[in-house]
């Protein structure tokens, strides 16, 4: 059944009391906001505990929806054509701002600057990462790109196995079915949730008193990154949402706000996946079939946010640095934060790693990481909360173009 409109405006005004709740008590008292984290790790673990299961269960639904092998080739190189295209155009975008604004210019004085060691990264161990030795052990470490790989595998099979195989099939859409009913009862506690876990993590950083210097001190390159985030998720998917997903802005996203502030206060597209496809499929009335597709893949693979911030920290590095970068240089930052944020997913400490790539492809000191470290906790909020825009935004678009197909 689909929560009415009027529960859903309720939740999420109950939701929004959360996060300004809980970033007054942990700004003000951050004793007191990291007391309450443990509201915050429930409900994260809520998310958690379903997000294997649902992975598994939308996407073997999704591909046994989909039945003939030519429709599932079809519509999976059409998802990774607009999710490469998207996370693309938020590179560029990037790009352009940091370039413009330059934050980084004149923030290291010359003597501070030094060469230091740098990490080694292979493309090799996300490929082999896309298939589990053991699929048990990928469901308890959260390895959600190979759960993906073994659900293709197995939906695919179940299909090829005719009437033979709808028992099965039954069975994990009465799953599927169920896991969607919890995520719906689970949202009743999100307004505690996201309370908890937006005090815990500003009572972390030291409250206002402690974060707002820090966050002085590359307020030029956080503004430049949200500005960024802003013009993607503001401007570009709500465009490609009206003239390619046929939908209505503002109804599409006051639905999805549930989904949206879930990802700004867990910072992970896996964990908000739960929300996410109950968003998309119950408010937005998506079909399952496409969303238990789309949405598992692109919460590992489509990282528009992710890739936008690691071109624009690139190169704000670059100019931290003195280190003028060439438009080929750049052209190099674009490519490798755009392949990289796909890969981002299956590998641990994914964004730190993924970051390393980035500076290693043109030559970057690894040590001004640490630079925006302090803010980065909070700039994730804002990028993830784009990535789980992004696609849900590709959901409608990928539902309309294979309805014309």
């Amino acid at each position: 059944m689909r929560p009415s409109l009027e529960g859903g405006r309720r939740l999420l005004s109950w939701i929004l009391g959360g996060v300004v709740l809980g970033a007054l008590m942990g700004g003000i008292s951050p004793a007191s906001g990291q007391k309450v984290g443990f509201l915050g790790e429930i409900f994260l673990n809520f998310l958690m505990m379903l997000v294997a299961p649902l992975v598994m269960t939308s996407m073997i639904v999704g591909v046994t929806n989909l039945g003939d092998f030519r429709k599932l080739g079809r519509i999976g190189w059409q998802t990774l054509a607009y999710y490469i295209a998207t996370t693309g155009i938020s590179v560029v975008i990037g790009i352009a701002l940091v370039n413009v604004i330059r934050p980084g210019a004149g923030l290291i004085p010359t003597e501070a600057r030094r060469s230091v060691q740098r990490g080694e990264f292979s493309f090799v161990q996300v490929v082999v990462g896309f298939v589990p030795k053991n699929i048990f052990e990928a469901m308890v470490e959260m390895k959600v790109l190979p759960l993906i790989v073994f659900s293709l595998l197995f939906g695919g099979a179940l299909s090829a196995a005719g009437e033979r195989g709808r028992t099965a099939v039954d069975f994990f859409r009465a799953v599927n079915e169920a896991l969607m009913k919890l995520v719906h009862l689970i949202m009743y506690f999100a307004p505690l949730g996201v309370f908890g876990l937006v005090a815990a993590r500003l009572g972390k950083a030291g409250g206002w008193e402690e974060f707002g210097p820090e966050l002085s001190r590359v307020l030029s390159y956080s503004l430049t990154v949200l500005l960024g985030l802003t013009a993607h998720g503001a401007l570009v998917l709500p465009l490609i949402l009206w003239t390619l997903g046929g939908r209505r802005v503002v109804t599409y996203a006051s639905r999805m706000s549930p989904a949206l502030l879930t990802a700004f206060s867990t910072a992970s597209s896996s964990a908000t996946l739960p929300v996410t496809i109950e968003c998309v499929v119950r408010r937005n009335e998506v079909s399952e079939e496409v969303a238990g597709f789309v949405l598992p893949l692109g919460a590992t693979v489509n990282m528009d946010g992710t890739a936008l911030y690691e071109a624009v920290a690139a190169i704000f590095i670059a100019q931290a640095y003195n280190i003028p970068l060439s438009p080929v240089q750049q052209m190099v930052v674009f490519l490798t934060a755009t392949l990289a944020s796909i890969g981002a997913a299956g590998i641990p400490q994914a964004g730190l790693v993924t970051m390393v790539m980035v500076l290693k492809a043109v030559d970057l000191p690894l040590e001004g990481i640490a630079m925006i470290l302090t803010v980065d906790w909070l700039l994730d909020r804002f990028r993830t909360t784009v990535n789980v825009w992004g696609d849900s935004v590709g959901s409608a678009v990928l539902e309309r173009v294979r309805s014309r197909t």
